[in-house]
């Protein structure tokens, strides 16, 4: 391996799916998915860990499969963290100048200041994001460090969250034999992996639509606004379908993902799908307008608590580059048509692409992989929302015939079709 070359990996604890990702930096800057390993996460709920031994079995199973792919042994892993108990605050403080010229160790005092905000008991500050900085009134300074001036004002965006959730993924991690090298907001994890730089200066709101959470984050002037979780994804969709049309959960999903769409007056009206009876039973028929019409009530209140946030952020009348939605969600048949004319926004599908090689297997291009390749990116210590922590590689494993493995172990991977979300 290149000097120049790194080794990184990651763990998304999703509601729905576990991946584990071990990913290659090149020369060039843009990264290699060496391998990927996924499983059905079981013991989490709208992104909380709330069962240990069952969490711990499935990132087992995905950090094996990754390991496999890869030839490396998975060491210190970057991990996403979500779930409904994160929130968001800003905070600003102020430093008085004595030499009359700002230096990093003004800037870094500020920082430093910040990670001391009081909070609620039983919560923790996972990021301090600057947003902006004022030099003796003067606003909106991006890099103050160097110019002149008597007082240092600095606007911080904060995200809090729950410590025993956080020690939860943490435990999780250690169990399988892994370190931690640091807790990521997985929305901030999935707008590195989907945003373009411009989309951020314009201004664009990304919303990662998961099984348990769907994810927030909005970006003015190339800075974070703010951040939020939803405490609900495609799962409540599947529960609907179930409930509406009183067939298994397993059979929901597989209507949704296969047959649903999130506009009922473009469905189909005359199409049916027949359902197979519960143990014995006269089969079910179910229109694909109704389906529609199911999935159609539930998105638009998910829409509706998307648009709570983004007002909440203040950037409404500022987001140029409109909305930008990946996860899994963001797959569902005339999702972006709805949103669309729901917000008047401009929407998109972000795909994990923009920091990819080149000729990449469009089976890993995909919404759904959009955090755990964002965690990737972000485990480096140039990562836009690092604090500071020193990258360290994976060890490489022993043994003739990784090549050989690789390709196999890939095929066995995409044969999976449980792409549920």
């Amino acid at each position: 391996m290149s000097k120049k070359e790194q080794i990184i990996s990651a763990i998304d604890i999703g509601t729905t799916k576990i991946v584990a990702i071990i990913a290659r930096k090149d020369e060039s800057g843009k990264y290699d998915v060496l391998g990927l390993g996924r499983s059905p996460s079981n013991g989490v709920k709208r992104g909380v860990v709330i069962h240990i031994e069952d969490t711990v079995a499935a990132i087992e199973a995905a950090k094996r499969e990754a390991e496999e792919l890869a030839g490396y042994r998975m060491q210190n892993v970057y991990v996403g963290i979500a779930g409904q108990h994160i929130k968001s605050m800003k905070n600003r403080n102020h430093k008085y100048i004595e030499s009359e010229e700002i230096s990093q160790e003004d800037v870094d005092y500020l920082y430093d200041q910040m990670l001391r905000t009081p909070v609620d008991p039983g919560d923790e500050i996972l990021h301090v994001i600057p947003q902006s900085y004022i030099v003796d009134n003067e606003a909106d300074v991006a890099r103050p460090v160097g110019m002149s001036g008597r007082i240092l004002e600095g606007n911080f965006h904060l995200v809090i969250g729950q410590i025993a959730s956080a020690k939860n993924i943490t435990k999780c991690i250690e169990r399988v034999g892994l370190n931690v090298n640091r807790l990521i907001l997985e929305p901030l994890a999935s707008s590195t992996a989907v945003l373009s730089e411009d989309e951020k200066e314009a201004g664009v709101a990304l919303v990662d639509i998961g099984g348990g959470t769907t994810d927030i984050a909005v970006f003015y002037n190339n800075v974070v606004s703010h951040t939020a979780v939803i405490p609900y994804g495609g799962n409540v969709i599947t529960n609907d379908i179930k409930e509406g049309c009183s067939i298994l959960l397993r059979h929901a999903e597989a209507l949704k993902i296969q047959f649903g769409s999130a506009m009922g007056d473009t469905a189909a009206g005359e199409k049916l799908v027949t359902i197979p009876g519960i143990s014995g039973r006269e089969p079910k028929e179910i229109s694909f307008k109704s389906l529609a019409y199911i999935i159609q009530a539930r998105m638009e209140e998910i829409i509706d608590a998307i648009m709570f946030e983004i007002e909440n952020s203040g950037c409404q009348e500022k987001l140029s580059a409109g909305m930008v939605i990946t996860g899994g969600g963001s797959l569902l048949k005339d999702l972006p048509q709805l949103i669309g004319f729901k917000t008047g926004f401009d929407v998109r599908i972000g795909y994990p692409n923009q920091y990819l090689v080149p000729g990449v297997d469009k089976r890993i291009n995909q919404p759904m992989f959009a955090t755990s390749i964002g965690l990737a990116i972000e485990g480096e210590p140039t990562g836009m929302f690092s604090n500071k922590n020193i990258f360290k590689t994976g060890k490489k494993t022993a043994g003739p015939g990784i090549k050989d493995k690789v390709i196999e172990g890939w095929s066995k991977f995409f044969s999976d079709d449980t792409n549920s979300f």
